[in-house]
């Protein structure tokens, strides 16, 4: 099964607008929304209407452009983003000072999503991916049992052993807590060589998440052409909705074998 999942859904009107235009098309299945921006509550009124599967996109990197009125929370949003943006990798540091900041930064986010859509999100991803940075790692801010999106997945011919090794030691630990999908990929690297190929394969016997942002170009003309129902379109689609409350085969493996351990 492959899920197709439109980012940064709210932010803007034209991002919102682009991933609409696929979604009556059936070329993606889901979207992930970001609160306190342009066009949180337009998205939410046209999901709530269409009956659109939607998660939350955490936002920890872009300041607020609708931001709430509470000056406190505020404060500790823009803590977050300039801690965040200082430099490239901060996202593996783990900030003490900011513990507090980060829990009640994501529980506004999430509380501001019910308020707009009426019900939990689907799932939970951040923009930029954020939501696996160290801070909401180890304090474990994510209630154990959501759904939520994993690290991409790379062949060793793409990326070093050690970045992957770093993903895999993630992805673990999310397995344990989490429910995800088998795999992850990103639409703009898969239209890249014969990644799609691969991905598709994938999809025929695992469950494969694929992030879309349909505003881009190149992007948006894939989805919306004959090359998608040649590919992606002869695929099972489905939503995060759609896995339930099961986990993903590599989850069950996990459990499984601890379990079987002395």
């Amino acid at each position: 099964m492959v899920i197709i999942n439109a980012d940064d859904w709210g932010r803007s009107p034209p991002e919102t607008d682009a991933a609409l235009a696929c979604y009556e098309r059936g070329r993606i299945t889901s979207v992930t929304a970001m609160v306190f921006m342009e066009d949180s509550a337009r998205a939410a009124s046209i999901a709530r209407e269409r009956h659109i599967d939607v998660g939350l996109h955490l936002n920890l990197t872009q300041r607020f452009s609708r931001p709430p009125q509470d000056g406190a929370l505020r404060a500790q949003h823009d803590r977050i983003v300039r801690f965040l943006g200082a430099r490239k990798y901060a996202f593996l540091f783990y900030h003490p000072m900011l513990r507090d900041a980060f829990r009640s930064v994501y529980q506004a986010q999430l509380d501001e999503f019910v308020r707009l859509y009426g019900k939990r999100p689907s799932h939970i991803d951040g923009h930029h991916h954020q939501h696996l940075c160290a801070n909401m790692l180890v304090d474990r801010i994510i209630a154990d049992g959501e759904k939520v999106r994993r690290s991409f997945h790379f062949w060793p011919d793409e990326k070093g052993w050690l970045n992957r090794a770093y993903r895999r030691t993630v992805d673990r630990w999310l397995g344990r807590r989490y429910t995800l999908a088998d795999y992850f990929f990103a639409l703009a690297h898969c239209l890249r060589r014969d990644r799609l190929e691969r991905v598709v394969e994938l999809a025929r016997t695992a469950t494969v998440e694929i992030m879309a942002h349909p505003v881009a170009a190149e992007e948006q003309a894939f989805l919306l052409s004959d090359a998608f129902a040649g590919s992606l379109g002869t695929l099972e689609m489905g939503t995060y909705t759609s896995i339930g409350g099961r986990a993903s085969a590599e989850s069950k493996m996990r459990r499984r074998d601890r379990s079987t351990q002395p």
